[in-house]
C-alpha cells in the first residue's frame, strides 16, 4: 500500500513537472519574429520609420528609448508596465526612483502606438513595440540589428515597488549588479554586455557627483576634472554628461575603452572594470568591437523573453499610458 501510494505521488509530481514545463515551452513558442505577418505586416515599418524620425530630431533620443526596455523588462518582465500613469488602482513605475526624473521618450512610444493603431487598431502590444524600439534605436545609432521575437500583451498592473526593488541604482556595487541580473537569468558576461549600452546615452550630474568627489582612486585625474566643470559639489543637478566622453552618439565598444582607462562616468560603469571578476570581460570587449556587437544582440533578445504576457494573458492596450 505504501509503495502505492509513493509510487502514485511521484507520478503525480512527474505529471504536473510536465504540463508545467509544457506550459514554458508554450509560452515561449508564442513569440515568433513574423507574429503580425498576416494581422499587421506593415507594423515594423511604421515603428522603424517613427524611430529614425525621433533620432534623427535628437541622437540622445536612442538611448533614451533603448532604456525604457530595459527598466521594463526587470518589472514584471517585458510587458510594458513602465508605460502606465497612476490610476486608481495603480502606482506607477515612472514614479520610481531610478526612474523619476531620469527615464524619457514616453511621448515618442505614445506617437509611435497611435500610428501603429492607425495602421491596425487593437492589434500590436505596447510591450511588443518597446522590444522593436529598442532595436531600432540601436541600429539609428550605428548599432547591431537582431531579429526581435514579437507576440507579447501588455499588463494592466504596474509596480513602483517592485521598480525600486528590481532596478539597479547608480551606486550598486558590483555584487549588487551581479545579484540583480543573475536574479533575471543573466551572467556575468551578460552584466557587461547590457551595460555596453551606456555607450550612447547621458546622465544628469546628480547622479555621478558622489563619483566626482569621493576621493576614490578608480577615476582618472584629467577626467575627474573635466566632469567637475559642469558638475559642481553643490547645484546643477541637471546639468548633463556623456556616459561615453569619446562617441558618445555612436554604438561602439569606447564605452570599454573608457572604463580600462578609469573614465566610466557612472559609479556603476566603473564598477565593473575595478579588481573584480569581470575585469577580464570588459577588457576583452575594449579589443573587439565586433564581439560587442554580436554579443549585445544576443543578450537583447534573450532580455525579451523576461516573462513575458502571451495567449490570453494581459491585454492589446488602445493607449500605452493606461489599461483599455
Amino acid at each position: 500500500m505504501a509503495s502505492s501510494l509513493a509510487f502514485l505521488a511521484s507520478s503525480t509530481l512527474m505529471l504536473l513537472l510536465l504540463i508545467l514545463n509544457n506550459n514554458v515551452i508554450d509560452s515561449q513558442a508564442q513569440l515568433s519574429p513574423s507574429f503580425y505577418d498576416r494581422t499587421c505586416p506593415n507594423a515594423l515599418s511604421t515603428i522603424q520609420a517613427a524611430v529614425k524620425s525621433a533620432v534623427s530630431r535628437e541622437r540622445r533620443m536612442a538611448a533614451s528609448l533603448l532604456r525604457l526596455h530595459f527598466h521594463d523588462c526587470f518589472v514584471q518582465g517585458c510587458d510594458a508596465s513602465l508605460l502606465l500613469n497612476n490610476g486608481p488602482s495603480i502606482t506607477s513605475e515612472k514614479s520610481a526612483f531610478q526612474n523619476a526624473g531620469s527615464l524619457r521618450g514616453y511621448e515618442v512610444i505614445d506617437a509611435i502606438k497611435s500610428r501603429v493603431e492607425k495602421v491596425c487598431p487593437g492589434v500590436v502590444s505596447c510591450a511588443d513595440i518597446l522590444a522593436v524600439v529598442a532595436r531600432d534605436a540601436t541600429v539609428a545609432a550605428g548599432g547591431p540589428s537582431w531579429t526581435v521575437k514579437l507576440g507579447r500583451r501588455d499588463s494592466t498592473t504596474a509596480s513602483r515597488a517592485l521598480a525600486e526593488a528590481n532596478i539597479p541604482r547608480a551606486t550598486a556595487t558590483l555584487d549588487d549588479l551581479l545579484k540583480s541580473f543573475r536574479d533575471h537569468g543573466f551572467n556575468a558576461r551578460e552584466l557587461v554586455i547590457l551595460s555596453g549600452a551606456h555607450t550612447i546615452g547621458q546622465a544628469t550630474c546628480g547622479v555621478f557627483r558622489a563619483r566626482l568627489y569621493n576621493n576614490g582612486t578608480n577615476i582618472d585625474p584629467g577626467f575627474r576634472a573635466t566632469r567637475r566643470r559642469n558638475c559642481p559639489i553643490n547645484g546643477g543637478d541637471g546639468n548633463l554628461a556623456p556616459l561615453d566622453l569619446v562617441t558618445p552618439n555612436s554604438f561602439d565598444n569606447n564605452y570599454f575603452i573608457n572604463l580600462v582607462n578609469k573614465k566610466g562616468l557612472l559609479p556603476t560603469d566603473q564598477a565593473l572594470f575595478n579588481g573584480g571578476s569581470t575585469d577580464a570581460i570588459v577588457t576583452g570587449y575594449s579589443r573587439n568591437n565586433g564581439a560587442f556587437r554580436s554579443d549585445f544582440a544576443a543578450a537583447m533578445v534573450k532580455m525579451g523573453d523576461i516573462r513575458p504576457l502571451v495567449g490570453s494573458a494581459g491585454q492589446i492596450r488602445r493607449i500605452c499610458s493606461a489599461p483599455n
